[in-house]
């Protein structure tokens, strides 16, 4: 049994696709654009949801917030999809392999919910 959130993997993956996203889109769109802020917002919620529903108190509520956190990462893949389109800068880590990592995190938060649904 794990003691916190933070000792989540799929947690830990989530806020360093997070980490790392973040500074690749801000210089990808060199003024404001509301995809790019649409981005930064379905990263953030990953995590951010897999924490907060770890701490509501029951394995339901956990459930509920993995499912948003899960709808976050197809909604940050598709967004990823979108801002390729508008952007033709190389990075170390391309779009390609932020949406890859974001279908494994949405791989591992699945394997979570069944896990707890079964304990259910």
């Amino acid at each position: 049994m794990y003691q916190g959130f933070e000792d989540l993997i799929v947690w830990k993956r989530s806020m360093k696709l997070t980490k790392e996203l973040l500074p690749i889109v801000q210089k990808s769109f060199n003024k404001y654009h509301p995809l790019a802020d649409q981005i930064i917002h379905s990263a953030i919620s990953i995590p951010s949801n897999i924490a907060e529903g770890s701490e509501r108190g029951s394995e339901a509520d956990f459930a509920r917030f993995l499912f948003i956190s899960r709808g976050s990462c197809a909604e940050l893949r598709t967004q990823l999809i979108l801002a390729k389109s508008f952007t033709e800068i190389e990075y170390d880590k391309t779009y390609a392999d932020f949406i890859l990592e974001a279908q494994e995190i949405s791989k591992m938060i699945y394997g979570l919910i069944k896990t707890l649904k079964t304990k259910q």
